[in-house]
């Protein structure tokens, strides 16, 4: 009697599976693996063939899962979880400040905070290579999206742990060219062209208070992240609100009034719970935790003279 070979599947076949499921397309399962949607097809084909059942229903408006296809997809659900568990424990059994570190940041933090502490972060721990993805939205950190997050946030996600580092004063500003003179009231201000924050800034408390000032409908311009709005304010477009670290570089460039107590942020690093015996990401955080809070005065914004 001749024995049938059982036909084993590889996590790559469940990879694909739930792929398919989560994405209901294979154009959009071939984006979230980075293979073509050709080898996306012929890969599922193989699987459906070794199992001898077929897992997802085709129709116009895409890939459904069977029950043998969510039974399939709910596997690699429990096994990617187990994958980037297990990835995250690993990692953080490191014994010296090496390797390489996933951190997140906004553009605005970036340009005028980050980068000469990254900078000085690179010459004392040379074995420490920083992986820095610029965006203002925060990545999940829990599927290793990033290792760690600088961040500014008044309410920091609770499953993350983190550092405070600082507090971050924000103010009214315009070009020179405008002769807006420092001090006047928000009311006197309201009378200038403003700029303001696009809807996919997310800047909730910035919202609400040029709604309470009746600034929105002063606005002739809105563009969604903080160094765009800087840039339109040194074009003499209007006046803004910018974090004080931001403006005060450039000289032409006017602080009209004190940090807005209201628009005052936290600046946090956030990391998963399971990267805190990491080394190099401890050396990472206490690094920048010293080097942050020495320019305390700077961040929190000077007062008008």
């Amino acid at each position: 009697m001749t024995q049938k070979t059982r036909s084993h599947l590889a996590w790559n076949d469940f990879e694909v599976v739930l792929a398919i499921a989560n994405a209901g397309s294979l154009s959009g399962a071939s984006r979230a693996l980075g293979v073509s949607h050709a080898t996306v097809f012929r890969r599922l084909g193989d699987i459906e063939q070794r199992l001898g059942v077929s897992l997802f229903e085709r129709s116009r408006t895409g890939y459904r899962p069977t029950l043998a296809g969510e039974e399939l997809a709910g596997t690699a659900r429990i096994m990617d979880e187990a994958a980037l568990d297990a990835e995250r424990k690993v990692a953080g059994r490191d014994l010296a400040p090496s390797g390489e570190i996933w951190a997140t940041t906004t553009d605005s933090l970036l340009m005028g905070l980050l980068s000469p502490l990254f900078t000085q972060f690179q010459h004392k721990y040379p074995g420490i290579v920083l992986d820095v993805a610029v965006s203002n939205q925060l990545f999940n950190l829990t599927r290793r999206e990033a290792d760690v997050a600088i961040r500014p946030s008044n309410a920091p996600p609770e499953n993350l742990i983190g550092r405070p580092l600082t507090a971050i004063g924000q103010a009214v500003y315009a070009h020179r060219s405008l002769n807006v003179t420092p001090g006047a009231s928000i009311k006197a201000l309201a009378s200038q062209p403003w700029i303001g924050s696009g809807s996919r800034l997310q800047d909730s408390a910035l919202d609400q208070w040029m709604a309470k000032h009746a600034l929105k409908k002063a606005c002739v311009y809105r563009v969604d992240t903080l160094v765009n709005i800087l840039s339109a304010v040194r074009s003499g477009m209007g006046l803004a609100v910018l974090p004080c670290y931001l403006a005060d570089e450039d000289p032409n460039i006017i602080q009209l009034t004190d940090p807005v107590p209201e628009l005052e942020y936290g600046l946090w690093f956030l990391m998963h719970p399971d990267l805190r015996g990491v080394v190099r990401i401890h050396a990472f955080m206490d690094f920048l935790t010293e080097a942050v809070r020495a320019q305390k005065q700077r961040l929190a914004g000077p007062l008008l003279g």
